[in-house]
């Protein structure tokens, strides 16, 4: 479900489209700090967990090969390969497909570089890696840079008490397990350097089911010493739609200068495309997803329609990552869900042939552009299997990238956190 975000992930990969990032609203909706009181009481530190395509990425070549010969073979040190809107450019963007898609492996169950692709996700706890998507810091780039500013200006210090939590976000949950180890030290850490107040964190899209994943993992105590809450921003709780069509086509990432056939080689070699396929705890198995002439594929076959596009590993993928999609159990924390409605969501793929050939008309529902409005409410599933607080924030007719930037988003956050 940036989350951009954006990268080939089709669904929440942020799009290189300056309409969603109104500029000038840095300005306008910060409560300005209050250098005269010092609050009542310690406030929570924060931890940033991005979503799809929601962090910088670098690369360094030693490559066999290269496409053709505008791409480089090799490089000395590392460079920014996300977000990098140069290497987006016509005929550069093959040399970009062929360095940031992933091989997947039907033996290991894992997914490996391109041959001769050194790929890092930078600075691991430094929150501007995450505030910036491109490190130009280009308006186009921003992520959660509003929040953190918002945060600045009311007391909050960069790499003190705001943190960042980047991680590879072309993989799926189940190669993260050094990052949930990784992710629970931050927290440890931030939490010791903050004067031991329990941690806030703060997630959007893809994020959100990834701290689902991170909490579960954790037993009560730990979470009741070390989390304050979480909240979360367009959470992308139980998958989206968007994702069966990223697959099928491809996504433009609404830029006028690409091309969703040259993305979707990027984009669905993504293990992390595969986690974010419709949750079974929000879609029912006889749904119907996509159409032809001749069949349907409901949720439940997916693995069909897998077969039938010619990417059996897409599946597969998805496999390896059964086992979180279908634990749905509870957080056990307080839960903030922020989220937008009213913009136009794909529900369902309809193909005029008889096969899976060619473009498909869309059918849309509710949601926030990338995802469904039953993945975004996800969060009121636990309402009764939880002790904690679960508040939501529903704010319609914005889009899934642009809901970072709202100031109702800012507004509420500082509430919670500094109000």
């Amino acid at each position: 479900m940036r989350e951009i975000a954006i990268l080939f992930f089709g669904f929440l990969i942020l799009q290189i489209n300056a309409q969603f990032l109104p500029w000038f609203l840095e300005q306008n909706y910060v409560n300005p700090p209050n250098n005269n009181n010092k609050p009542s009481k310690p406030r929570s530190p924060v931890i940033f967990v991005p979503g799809d395509g929601g962090t910088q990425v670098d690369a360094k070549l030693n490559k066999p090969s290269t496409r053709h010969i505008f791409c480089t073979k090799t490089t000395k040190d590392y460079f920014n390969v996300w977000l990098n809107l140069e290497l987006m450019a016509p005929l550069i963007i093959d040399c970009w497909t062929d360095n940031v898609k992933l091989y997947y492996n039907n033996e290991t169950r894992t997914t490996s570089n391109s041959p001769g692709v050194e790929l890092r996700i930078p600075r691991w706890g430094d929150p501007e890696v995450v505030e910036w998507i491109d490190p130009s810091k280009n308006h186009i780039g921003a992520y959660f840079k509003s929040i953190a500013n918002g945060l600045v200006q009311n007391g909050y210090v960069r790499n003190v008490s705001i943190r960042g939590a980047p991680y590879d976000f072309r993989k799926g949950p189940s190669e993260l397990g050094q990052y949930f180890i990784d992710l629970k030290q931050l927290v440890e850490e931030t939490y010791e350097m903050n004067s031991q107040v329990p941690v806030t964190l703060i997630a959007h899209s893809m994020g959100a089911p990834i701290l689902m994943i991170f909490l579960q993992q954790q037993n009560e105590k730990w979470k009741e010493k070390y989390i304050a809450r979480m909240i979360t921003i367009a959470g992308a709780y139980g998958g989206s739609v968007k994702t069966v069509k990223v697959f099928a086509v491809g996504d433009d990432l609404g830029s006028l200068g690409l091309f969703a056939s040259e993305m979707r080689e990027a984009q669905i070699s993504m293990a992390s495309l595969s986690f974010l396929l419709p949750f079974p705890t929000f879609w029912k198995p006889n749904e119907v997803l996509v159409t032809t002439r001749k069949r349907n594929y409901t949720h439940s076959q997916l693995n069909e329609f897998f077969d039938d596009l010619g990417y059996p590993q897409g599946w597969e993928m998805r496999k390896d990552n059964l086992k979180f999609v279908e634990n749905f159990a509870a957080p056990n924390v307080e839960i903030h869900c922020l989220y937008s409605t009213k913009m136009p969501t794909i529900e369902q793929l309809h193909y005029k042939t008889d096969d899976l050939s060619g473009s498909p008309s869309l059918l849309y529902g509710n949601g926030d552009g990338s995802v469904n409005i039953r993945s975004l409410e996800g969060c009121t599933y636990w309402r009764n299997l939880q002790k904690q607080p679960i508040t939501t924030l529903e704010i319609p007719n914005t889009e899934h990238f642009a809901l970072l930037q709202h100031p109702r988003i800012v507004s509420y956050i500082l509430d919670v956190l500094v109000n």
